[in-house]
């Protein structure tokens, strides 16, 4: 998230003589269980530590104005092996409240009540109206969401206003629930809402058709995960008398059903997206829409807007063309069984079917155009960052039976690079008019920060040469990836260059995409589920109407309040996959496992067990054959009398100890 910055100097007391004076700033606040706090200030690298005695009634999510104690050490190099200090600093002010709620446990007693707080960011329990909780239905040792009213100073403890009565703790839908009422995001749709989206008509009409093409006839198909209900994307193939291909991307035309300032239209707006949670979809539109009326299902006549390119034999593209479609699907393939069809031999019995038979060529040529594109971009610098998806298998109460990865293979790629195509043309088509547009950018690396990398690997005997600033960094990256890959420290240096990057974001100001290796790059791909996109789908169809620039201004808050919402989503998402991790390990306690070192802190070192990734945390305090200090330049922990060290990326044998489901932790201890 980005703030303002704010730089005062401080006036009101005397200047003692060679006394350095220290800046303040505006930030919004981590706090922890502990107490203590972070202040994460926009356009700084380091957030500014704050001791709990000095938080002064922040509370996680303000945003407040701190001042500055400490300098941070970490910057002088002739420290690197010693312990470094961050910069530390008292907040001054509370400058505005969070809107997010907390969850906790509601209890009354006499005249009193309130929300016994479990959360990992809410040290504090939160006061509350025993009537206005009654009036909101709320039942002593339920989960409820609070939202802190005010916390003036005298007060023991910050006093809210319960907004939902959320349900009985440890039921699997008051905890998914819980996730998504902490992080703001809904769960549910208004009735009205649902039978605004029912009333839709789903017939295709001669009006419909005017100006568009017709790729009904054209053999089309789509590839998904084998759970999906909303299919927004399909490619259509076709070989062409000059031996040439034409490939269509073609994507649900929600723009052509939700038009702006309906109320479908606002509440897609405010989700920003949809919220894939560890055992369901949360999406952004009403089922009617996302699952029926635009998923592109197969042998049902749909309305698309399409990319459509010539291409060649050598993946060159040779024409493009933009526009609204109607299509009809062949085939609805998982991306196992499209996998299947890719890797069959070339001996294979060929497929009776004509369809079948069409389907099979098609697969295997857009799969050789794939990784010829796939490698254009890798040469062009484009960074491979792809890890393992984890997954959560559960079953019909939601429990987790099983944790595994989910490994990208040749069709993920072939839908991948064509998405990829098609989201670059069509904002390398505006991006040509100057006009306003909605980009998806992402920002060069912070040189510092590969700087460390650099040493790291220096440290693990590995030569990263190369310029690190800016664009020429991406060689360097992805040649110490490569040279790394299948070794214990490839886990180790992707983290490392991960945390490098900037994150992506949307912006009417086309940066570029630096991940990617893209000038212009957009979302045009996903209106079911990403409101950008939808937004892209709307201005693209303007201004193919030769219509004039749009409002920048506007543009940009959009784009900067949908980055947003897809932070909250995203971070939802994590903490439902950890809800889940933690209640399938509460029953190996005692149990030890291999892993690697995932992450290391002041406090203590991550831990990914194999084959499953999943991660606990080691704390240092319970090593007990020495006392382990952090050093964050060489990501490293070392041990003060024994000299031991432990890098990021080693492997390690731990014992599971604690699964704390309240706090979504796990604990373990080396072996």
């Amino acid at each position: 998230m980005h703030f303002r910055i704010e730089r005062t100097m401080k006036t009101k007391k005397r200047r003692t003589p060679g006394k350095k004076i220290f800046p303040s700033y505006i930030g919004k606040v981590q706090m922890t269980r502990e107490g203590f706090a972070f202040v994460i200030v926009d356009g700084e690298d380091d957030d500014i530590f704050v001791p709990a005695s000095k938080t002064r009634g922040a509370l996680n999510g303000d945003l407040v104005r701190v001042s500055v104690t400490k300098e941070s050490t970490f910057s002088d190099k002739k420290k690197s092996t010693t312990k470094a200090h961050r910069r530390e600093g008292v907040v001054v002010d509370v400058l505005e409240r969070s809107d997010k709620p907390f969850i906790g446990i509601y209890h009354s007693s006499g005249k009193g009540a309130w929300v016994l707080m479990q959360n990992r960011v809410m040290p504090y329990d939160i006061e509350v109206d025993p009537k206005q909780a009654e009036e909101a239905g709320a039942q002593k040792g339920w989960k409820v969401s609070v939202l802190v009213q005010h916390w003036d100073k005298g007060e023991s403890l910050p006093f809210g206003k319960i907004i939902e009565v959320i349900g009985v703790p440890g039921e699997n839908e008051t905890e998914m629930h819980s996730i998504l009422s902490e992080f703001g995001l809904p769960y549910r749709f208004d009735p009205e809402l649902e039978k605004a989206a029912d009333d839709i008509s789903d017939k295709i009409t001669p009006e419909d058709m005017k100006e568009r093409k017709d790729f009904r006839d054209t053999f089309t198909f789509t590839i998904d995960p084998e759970d999906a209900k909303d299919f927004d994307d399909a490619l259509s193939f076709k070989t062409l008398e000059n031996g040439n291909y034409e490939v269509g991307v073609h994507i649900a035309d929600v723009s052509h059903y939700v038009t702006p300032e309906t109320e479908i239209d606002k509440e897609a707006r405010s989700r920003g997206t949809s919220v894939y949670l560890a055992d369901r979809t949360v999406p952004m539109l009403p089922e009617k829409l996302c699952n029926k009326l635009c998923s592109l299902r197969a042998d049902e006549e749909k309305l698309c807007f399409s990319a459509v390119f010539e291409i060649s034999p050598k993946a060159a593209i040779r024409k493009k063309w933009f526009g609204r479609t109607a299509i009809k699907s062949d085939f609805r393939l998982t991306y196992e069984q499209a996998q299947d069809i890719i890797m069959a031999e070339e001996d294979s019995p060929t497929p009776k079917d004509h369809k079948a038979r069409e389907l099979h060529y098609a697969l295997k040529v857009l799969n050789e155009l794939a990784h010829i594109l796939k490698e254009k971009r890798r040469k062009a610098g484009a960074i491979d960052f792809e890890r393992p998806e984890t997954k959560v298998l559960c079953d019909k109460n939601g429990k987790p039976v099983e944790i595994y990865q989910k490994i990208s293979k040749e069709a993920n790629w072939l839908i991948e690079e064509f998405m990829l195509l098609a989201n670059k043309s069509v904002a390398e088509f505006v991006a040509a008019t100057g006009k306003t547009f909605v980009y998806r950018v992402h920002d060069v690396p912070n040189p510092d920060k590969l700087a460390s990398l650099r040493q790291f690997a220096k440290s693990l005997g590995y030569k990263m040469g190369g310029d690190l600033e800016g664009k020429k960094a991406a060689g360097a990256i992805s040649e110490l990836l490569d040279r790394s890959k299948g070794k214990p420290e490839a886990t180790a240096f992707k983290d490392i260059a991960l945390r490098s990057m900037a994150k992506a974001k949307y912006s009417t100001d086309n940066i570029g995409h630096y991940g990617l290796a893209f000038a212009d790059y957009t979302h045009f791909t996903s209106p079911i589920r990403r409101y950008p996109d939808l937004m892209v789908h709307r201005l693209l169809a303007l201004y193919l109407n030769n219509a004039k620039s749009q409002d920048k201004e506007y543009f940009e808050q959009e784009c900067k309040y949908a980055s947003g919402r897809e932070a909250l989503a995203t971070e939802a998402e994590r903490t439902s996959i950890k809800y889940k991790v933690v209640e399938f390990m509460q029953d190996k306690i005692g149990q030890e496992f291999t892993g690697h070192i995932s992450g290391l802190t002041d406090f203590g070192m991550y831990v990914e067990i194999e084959p499953t990734h999943i991660e606990g945390m080691v704390a240092l305090r319970t090593i007990k054959e020495d006392f382990f200090e952090f050093d964050e330049k060489l990501y490293r922990i070392k041990g003060k009398r024994t000299h031991k060290i432990y890098h990021l990326g080693d492997e390690v044998r731990i014992r599971v100890i604690n699964a704390n489901l309240d706090q979504r932790l796990l604990d373990f201890e080396l072996v």
